[in-house]
């Protein structure tokens, strides 16, 4: 991973502090360079500003995974795969049911 990339990322992010996209971009790319508390952050961030980002519930889902907080990812796993159904999202949907499908038999 390119240090300048994340830079850049963290760049627009604080340009555009209300941009979903640039939030979830950040989230990602914390989340590639094993930062998940950061990544957790930045997807809650997008979640705030548009609810209904589908994607950046599995984010947050990954993150808080990576963080050992299983309990809170199958959570949001759930909330993301309620939020994906209004939203017609289900490729996000059904991965984000896998997750929660190998979390519960650990």
């Amino acid at each position: 991973m390119d240090p300048a990339r994340l830079e850049q990322f963290k760049k627009v992010a604080e340009q555009y502090p209300n941009d979903e996209v640039a939030r979830y971009g950040l989230g990602s790319l914390y989340l590639q360079t094993e930062r998940s508390a950061e990544a957790e952050a930045e997807f809650r961030a997008a979640i705030a500003i548009k609810p209904n980002y589908t994607a950046a519930y599995r984010g947050l889902g990954r993150a808080l995974e990576k963080q050992g907080k299983l309990e809170e990812a199958i959570a949001t796993y759930r909330k993301g795969c309620e939020v994906a159904v209004q939203t017609g999202d289900l490729q996000t949907k059904k991965e984000m049911e896998v997750f929660v499908k190998r979390l519960a038999k650990e």
